[in-house]
């Protein structure tokens, strides 16, 4: 096994949690105004 730390660029990091979060936070946003459509 190796113990090596694995170091990854911090502007590759932020485009991969960009990547990843900003659709998640828009199927978040959506879902919440469908619910208070539903419900409100």
């Amino acid at each position: 096994m190796q113990n090596e730390a694995i170091t990854t660029h911090p502007v590759k990091l932020a485009l991969a949690w960009g990547f990843v979060g900003i659709p998640l936070v828009w199927g978040v946003y959506m879902t919440l105004q469908s619910a208070m459509a539903l419900f409100g």
